[in-house]
């Protein structure tokens, strides 16, 4: 379970790395680099998440459910900015519903896997 976590996690930052390149210019012409730097911060907080499962595997699920959580707050919120503020483009409407697809299902996934075995407690002989 701990390797489909990791895995969701990893294709998150995936996608948000690519918008985050799609709106600095660097993938497509999408400037906006306010949207970019958005995406960038939580493309960091999911790397770091993955990073700190990968070295300490047994705290997979509670660094998952942490950073996914941030992650998803974040995309609704820019996902709202994009439905009311705007500027509203198909690129945008799509890389967000595909955000919180994976997000949604990730924490879905996350939520499910057996509690983290790490930092479990020891009865102390009476």
């Amino acid at each position: 379970m701990t390797s489909i976590i990791q895995g969701f996690l990893a294709l998150q930052a995936i996608v948000f790395a690519f918008s985050a390149g799609a709106h600095f210019g660097i993938v497509g012409n999408r400037d906006d680099p306010a949207a970019g730097t958005a995406e960038s911060v939580i493309t960091i907080v999911l790397v770091t998440g993955l990073l700190l499962s990968l070295v300490n595997p047994a705290t997979t699920r509670t660094y998952a459910l942490a950073v996914q959580g941030f992650a998803l707050l974040g995309t609704l919120v820019g996902f709202t900015l994009v439905l009311t503020v705007g500027p509203t483009t198909t690129f945008d409407v799509t890389m967000h519903s595909i955000m919180l697809a994976l997000l949604v299902s990730g924490l879905a996934v996350t939520y499910r896997a057996p509690r983290d075995t790490g930092h479990t407690r020891t009865s102390v002989p009476s």
